[in-house]
């Protein structure tokens, strides 16, 4: 084997699964079925519409040609193999008839049989493949378990070969001796086979290669390194090798023992790849970039080492993960954030995105809003992209009209992320499941590391959000400040206080707190923070432009706003109001707020603690819902109003949702996901008082949820700004959207806002 010739340097160390061929020389693993003659090069794919990700016809790829499975004597235990081929792990039921649409093209199977535990479809009976007299109104459909197998790649974006297993790829530092900080950003490419892990042969390795490794383990792109510094390196370590190999009866230089030091602790015993026996498992790798996997390019098994760095960048947006690197796909348009259609979209679109966001490639393409629904425009439909493109933009696409996508279809992506290790620092203990506890945190440097409490003093919602993102575990539910319930066991000193957070954080170091000097007003180990997270959380958005709509102006008479003054939905000038004589202005309004989450949105607080007020003659699930504004162009507030949330419930739901929250007759609060609550502009309280306001030009706000009093996927989403002209009469309302919706610079234009010349309102 010839020595290694350049050094280039890649990226991280994430761990990421692929798939690699027997065919081309790595032994089989045992684990894997044997395969029938036929059964190669088999792909599989859920069609029809109208569906959700995880269910659909059931068509199969055999011979290049797509076909489908009849229902005859189909069962539950044909749905289970059907659905691992899939990628799923296990089936939840299955349809018959061509529920999902009658396909085209062949049928491929008839009268298939499986028990349920085969590893391939291929191993049930059947009447043989192309063998069927059904036509395609009775095609075959699955439900699976909307949970994905382990390292499976969605085969309906890319399909791949089945014979082809999964494996890992890691990068193994080959400076610093481990004490480099994580992420790893350069090192030794490494691909574990069956036998263990080996390295990858670097004859003939290309930017091309480099890039997709990137892409696997979380990083946009490659970058050249010096190469010459390592090969001094190189040449060091051979010289230090060559030094350690002379007979001990040679006389030795005053310098002996220094350098000999210097060679054991310096740069020669850094570079570990000088101390360990190379493995070569591939070699001859040629890829063309765009590849979303090392295994889908060119490769050969049996028989070094490539590096690259990774730098990061971009101009696209996620909306709604749970998770860094995943969620909702938006695009910017003439200043205005808009989604993309799930139409086409696969893992060369999604790992676009992926990289000019400055992540890796995309583990997943999502379709059907499976990271919630967007409001507003849908920018682009029927990306084709090569994974060649620096932006989305520069992808092919299909221009939108109104008839041709849904919020239902949203795209969305799952994208690869370099592993930081910021996990390993913090800990739930004490809960019914790993879910919810106490939150323990490690602090200390090395030789001095320990585990301790946080106050519980401030600790809220989004405190508790930054947490569980920290601990892997999606959204938070709660953020708890007392935790006297959950045993801590023999961690009682509290190591951290004065945590405030803005949501937006990766881990609770990157928050404000008071450092090495705690400070806790409440003592005791029962006062500390605590947590309760979720995969799911709501996500409430304001109807902008129902808003703009419904906007007026009322003069309404004192003796009809006493129970309005009972519920603080006056300005303050109104105690001294000549009362029952005179009247208020009021800006009047309709508020629609729709969940586009992926949870129901329900109070905090349980039916037992709601408060009854006899004025209206309902509860009140929340102290505060919505908060409404009207501010200067410079953001001084110059009226307000707030409105509890007296009825929280489902008006109006999408044609597949159905209610479940009613306020009548005590009935539960919340909002369903699918559904929005309606406000009428003709309520009590539905309303900011204006009637000490002088004509001007303002701004309209409206803030739900203003206290994080419930958590949700998105609280950048929650403010509405509209301009508004009051002249002392009547009042115009327009330019209304989502405090998110434009771009930093339209929103900086908005704010300038110079006001209406005229009453006309373009």
């Amino acid at each position: 084997m010839r020595p290694v010739g350049v050094w280039r340097w890649s990226l991280w160390g994430l761990l990421l699964r692929l798939l690699c061929s027997p065919c081309l020389g790595s032994p089989t693993p045992s684990a894997a079925p044997e395969k029938r003659a036929g059964s190669q090069g088999l792909r599989f794919r859920l069609a029809g519409f109208p569906r959700k990700p995880f269910e659909g016809r059931v068509e199969i790829q055999r011979a290049g040609e797509w076909g489908t499975i009849c229902d005859d004597d189909f069962t539950l235990q044909a749905a289970h193999v059907l659905c691992r081929e899939l990628g799923f792990t296990e089936a939840t039921g299955w349809t018959h008839s061509a529920k999902y649409g009658p396909g085209t093209g062949l049928i491929w199977l008839d009268n298939l049989s499986c028990s349920g535990t085969e590893r391939s479809v291929t191993e049930c009976a059947s009447r043989g493949w192309g063998n069927s007299d059904c036509t395609h109104d009775e095609d075959a459909g699955v439900i699976c378990k909307d949970e994905r197998l382990p390292g499976f790649s969605d085969s309906n974006v890319i399909e791949v070969e089945h014979h082809l297993q999964v494996e890992e790829v890691r990068l193994r530092p080959a400076v610093g001796r481990g004490r480099r900080p994580l992420p790893v950003t350069e090192g030794l490419v490494e691909v574990r086979l069956p036998d263990g892990w080996s390295q990858v042969c670097d004859k003939g390795w290309t930017a091309h290669n480099s890039h997709v490794i990137c892409g696997m383990l979380g990083f946009p792109s490659e970058k050249r390194v010096n190469v010459a510094f390592y090969r001094k390196l190189r040449k060091r370590a051979a010289k230090a090798s060559a030094r350690r190999s002379k007979p001990l009866g040679r006389p030795v230089t005053k310098l002996k023992a220094k350098p000999k030091t210097r060679m054991g602790r310096g740069p020669v015993k850094r570079l570990l790849a000088r101390r360990q026996q190379h493995s070569f498992g591939l070699h001859g790798v040629a890829c063309v970039g765009t590849e979303a996997h090392l295994s889908l390019c060119s490769l050969e098994f049996y028989r070094a080492n490539d590096t690259t760095r990774c730098p990061g960048g971009a101009r696209v947006r996620l909306k709604g993960g749970a998770h860094p690197g995943e969620g909702r796909v938006e695009v910017l348009k003439a200043g205005t954030w808009g989604t993309v259609c799930d139409r086409k979209w696969d893992l060369q679109a999604a790992s676009v995105v992926c990289r000019e966001l400055g992540f890796g490639s995309a583990r997943e393409a999502l379709s059907g809003a499976r990271m919630g629904q967007g409001m507003g425009a849908i920018h682009l439909s029927e990306v084709r992209c090569s994974g060649q493109e620096l932006s989305l933009w520069k992808c092919p696409h299909k221009n939108i009209t109104a008839e041709d996508c849904s919020h239902s279809q949203d795209a969305g992506v799952r994208c690869n992320l370099p592993y930081t290790g910021v996990e390993t620092k913090i800990r739930l203990t004490g809960g019914r499941s790993r879910h919810e506890g106490r939150v323990e945190v490690q602090t200390g440097g090395p030789g001095a590391l320990r585990w301790g409490l946080i106050c519980g003093d401030d600790w809220g919602t989004l405190e508790a959000m930054v947490a569980c993102r920290q601990l892997g575990l999606g959204y938070a539910n709660h953020g708890l400040q007392e935790t006297w319930y959950w045993d801590s066991g023999n961690i009682t000193e509290v190591v951290m206080s004065g945590v405030r957070c803005t949501g937006t954080e990766l881990s609770l170091d990157q928050c404000a707190h008071h450092g090495t000097h705690v400070t806790c007003k409440r003592t005791g180990s029962r006062f500390t923070a605590g947590v309760i997270c979720s995969e799911t959380a709501s996500d409430l958005l304001l109807h902008s432009a129902l808003v703009q709509e419904t906007a007026y102006i009322e003069d309404r008479p004192l003796h009809m706003l006493y129970c309005a003054a009972e519920e603080n939905c006056l300005a303050s000038s109104a105690r001294s109001a000549n009362w029952p004589y005179g009247h208020r202005r009021l800006l009047r309004f309709s508020s629609q707020i729709h969940n586009l989450g992926r949870a129901d949105f329900r109070p905090k607080a349980g039916r037992h603690s709601w408060v009854w007020h006899e004025c209206h003659g309902h509860y009140h699930s929340m102290d505060i819902f919505t908060h409404y504004d009207i501010l200067t162009p410079n953001g001084t507030k110059v009226a307000e109003g707030h409105k509890a949330s007296f009825c929280l419930e489902d008006t109006e739901c999408q044609e597949d949702v159905s209610k479940r929250y009613e306020c009548a007759n005590f009935g539960e609060q919340g909002i369903t996901v699918g559904c929005w609550d309606l406000y009428r502009h003709d309520i009590d309280c539905q309303w900011i008082d204006i009637t000490d306001v002088k004509p001007g030009n303002y701004i309209l706000q409206v803030v739900i949820n203003p206290n994080f009093e419930v958590a949700e996927s998105d609280f950048t989403n929650n403010a509405m700004k509209c301009n508004c002209k009051y002249d002392g009469h009547r009042i115009w309302v327009h330019n209304c959207h989502i405090g998110d919706a434009f771009s930093e610079e339209a929103n900086r234009r908005f704010e300038r806002y110079p006001g209406q010349t005229s009453n006309q309102v373009i």
